[in-house]
């Protein structure tokens, strides 16, 4: 089977991702020494590294550790899926979405199997308006679902009623 140029630019999204997101995570664990002092402010109150120990899931939603591997195994399947529609899909900001959660699901996984939760680290809980702390790959995550949500309403737009979605 040929792989299409926007496969391969998903997967690419999706590399790019888990190597920024295990590159900042290592930078935390080992360059800024969190787990020792706790927080470090960087733009206080608005903006402090804090270290989390996440065992649930994006912005340490369902946590509490019982779930690792079951969040490991869906993570990875949704990771597969997402994995097969980029080699169906046909435009650009889809694949740009599709690369974007399936990097940060799968960056958060090598976290779960490596120590048994997430690092997380980047806390803008001294805004008041946002109490979650997280990681890039949490980041890409969410931009990546707010992308799928933009294209679908996009495509359907451009769509006539009963006609095929339009290809970009």
């Amino acid at each position: 089977m040929k792989i299409s140029r926007l496969a391969l630019a998903a997967y690419g999204f999706a590399l790019a991702v888990i190597v920024l997101d295990q590159l900042t995570k290592a930078w935390i664990i080992s360059g800024v020494s969190l787990h020792e002092v706790g927080q470090v402010p960087v733009l206080p109150p608005i903006l402090n590294f804090s270290w989390v120990e996440n065992t649930g899931v994006s912005f340490g939603l369902f946590g509490g550790g019982e779930a690792r591997w079951g969040l490991t195994i869906f993570s990875l399947v949704v990771s597969a899926g997402l994995a097969w529609w980029a080699l169906k899909a046909d435009r650009r900001l889809l694949v740009t979405a599709i690369g974007l959660v399936m990097g940060g699901a799968l960056g958060n996984v090598i976290d779960r199997v490596r120590f048994g939760y997430v690092v997380d680290f980047i806390d803008f809980s001294g805004t008041g308006v946002f109490p979650w702390v997280f990681n890039v790959a949490d980041s890409a995550i969410t931009i990546g679902v707010v992308l799928l949500i933009i294209d679908s309403l996009k495509s359907e737009r451009a769509a006539p009623v009963g006609a095929a979605p339009e290809k970009s």
